[in-house]
């Protein structure tokens, strides 16, 4: 049933990503490519007989079908694929408005949904429920879906690539896949001295599947840290051109304002010599005014003086 779920979940992506570009709308290969690696691995596990021994094949189905497999088809980003295919009304608002509520905001929480994974597999582990699931069919069902979509809530959580209610930061996700990657090595350890209780598997078969799981995890781990890396380089990086640009706004604003100084300090300037300009003609005005004016008196003086000599030097 599962591995059904998981071919038709691929097969739906490729014909939604074949309706995009056909579209016109840009869509990246290497999503096809990421998303159909994930949903064929699982199918693959659920339907061929793995190697090694019962826990060994144990701990490969989880590593591929709980740890590897959802982080390909969290890379491959289906929500944000389904929200641009789907038309505007109907079945995209719904999708929108389940991504956005608030109990989802919680779900997609990354201690919450690290809890129910890492704290999921630790009840697996140790209690009777991995004996109980063997023997009871609907309890397996129970248990095997339960890890599945909890690996895929805490995949989701941590990666952090399609858009829902509120995006924690990174602090936040390296911290919780720090803590889950402590407890997932522990929950290994543990299980090469002690098996699950109520299970009688060979110690050499328990050991290498306690071994599997302690680098397997590992590996798994190391390619969501290399997300949150990813993450990180390129946020510092748009953060660093904004506060470039930022920069050179503030340098275009002080530059106009010095030229509008500048100007203002010239047209004053041009004002200023103006109005001296003025006050220099009158005030040569008055001096020439002035000066004729004196010329004016002195002449009539010298005429009326000229007169004065003339009139006596008369007989």
């Amino acid at each position: 049933m599962t591995a059904a779920v998981s071919l038709l979940a691929v097969a739906g992506y490729l014909a939604a990503a074949v309706r995009l570009r056909r579209r016109g709308d840009a869509w990246p290969w290497v999503r096809d490519a990421s998303f159909t690696t994930g949903g064929a691995g699982i199918a693959y596990v659920l339907l061929v007989a793995l190697p090694g021994g019962p826990f060994t094949a144990h701990v490969i189905h989880h590593l591929i079908v709980v740890m590897a497999a959802p982080l390909l088809l969290v890379l491959a980003r289906p929500l944000t694929l389904a929200l641009r295919v789907l038309p505007p009304r109907g079945t995209r608002r719904a999708l929108l408005a389940v991504a956005h509520s608030r109990p989802v905001a919680w779900l997609v929480f990354p201690p919450t949904a690290a809890v129910l994974d890492v704290g999921g597999l630790w009840v697996i582990h140790r209690t009777d429920l991995l004996a109980q699931g063997h023997q009871h069919m609907l309890m397996y069902a129970a248990v095997h879906t339960h890890v599945v979509a909890a690996g895929l809530l805490f995949t989701f959580a941590v990666c952090r690539l399609d858009p829902v209610r509120r995006s924690w930061g990174l602090a936040w996700r390296g911290s919780t896949l720090l803590l889950a990657g402590a407890a997932h090595a522990v929950l290994a350890k543990s299980l090469y001295a002690t098996p699950p209780p109520g299970t009688h598997f060979a110690p050499s078969d328990l050991r290498s599947g306690a071994v599997l799981m302690y680098y397997g995890g590992d590996l798994v781990e190391i390619g969501l840290a290399t997300v949150l890396a990813v993450q990180w380089y390129a946020g510092t990086g748009r953060a660093c051109a904004r506060l470039r640009r930022r920069a050179a706004a503030a340098a275009a604003a002080v530059q106009q304002r010095g030229s509008e100084v500048c100007l203002s300090g010239l047209s004053a300037g041009h004002k200023r010599s103006g109005a001296e300009s003025c006050e220099t003609a009158s005030r040569n005005d008055d001096v020439t005014h002035a000066t004729s004016s004196r010329a004016g008196d002195t002449v009539p003086s010298r005429s009326r003086s000229s007169a004065r000599d003339t009139s006596t030097a008369a007989p």
